[in-house]
């Protein structure tokens, strides 16, 4: 999987330079200036917006105390979705459209909530494997376990002593 992202990154810039000359070839190398341009200002726009956004939500749940109304996730894509803007080209243009629009946004969250759900799984799944395999008890791992049994792991024998107060200015 890591190498299928480090090659899509890297025929990125191939994509968008074809992409370039192929609008080019339609419209005129002007109007492409100008479309890039445009795409580019967008871009800026929803970074700020984005960012006056959360500075707003932050600022807010500080004064009250409380977690932020929306989630983290909308801001995370609006940011996301302005850089990709911001960079010229129309590959990145639409990507970063389809993350900034707030008619994808739900469906984007729906399919990155349920992506991150089931990597979780994954990965609770696969440490569970490792765990039992070095013979670690993991609390949970099958029905009716429960704490380890006493006797069951390493004792380290020893004695507490009281310096007093942990605090330093109570000495």
């Amino acid at each position: 999987m890591p190498l299928l992202i480090v090659l899509s990154l890297m025929a990125m810039p191939f994509i968008e330079i074809w992409l370039m000359v192929l609008v080019g070839q339609q419209i005129g190398p002007a109007w492409t200036i100008v479309a890039l341009f445009a795409l580019s200002a967008s871009g800026i726009l929803v970074v700020r917006r984005a960012g006056m956004k959360a500075f707003r939500e932050a600022d807010a749940a500080m004064r009250t105390g409380q977690q932020p109304k929306q989630g983290v996730l909308d801001t995370v894509m609006l940011m996301v979705g302005g850089i990709l803007l911001i960079i010229p080209g129309f590959l990145t243009g639409a990507l970063g459209a389809l993350m900034a629009l707030p008619v994808t946004r739900p469906l984007l969250r729906w399919a990155f909530s349920g992506w991150a759900e089931r990597r979780v799984k994954r990965m609770r799944e696969r440490a569970e494997r490792e765990f039992a395999t070095i013979g670690v008890h993991v609390p949970g791992q099958a029905p009716g376990d429960g704490p380890p049994r006493a006797g069951s792991g390493k004792v380290i024998r020893g004695h507490i002593v009281d310096d007093g107060p942990a605090d330093p200015a109570a000495r």
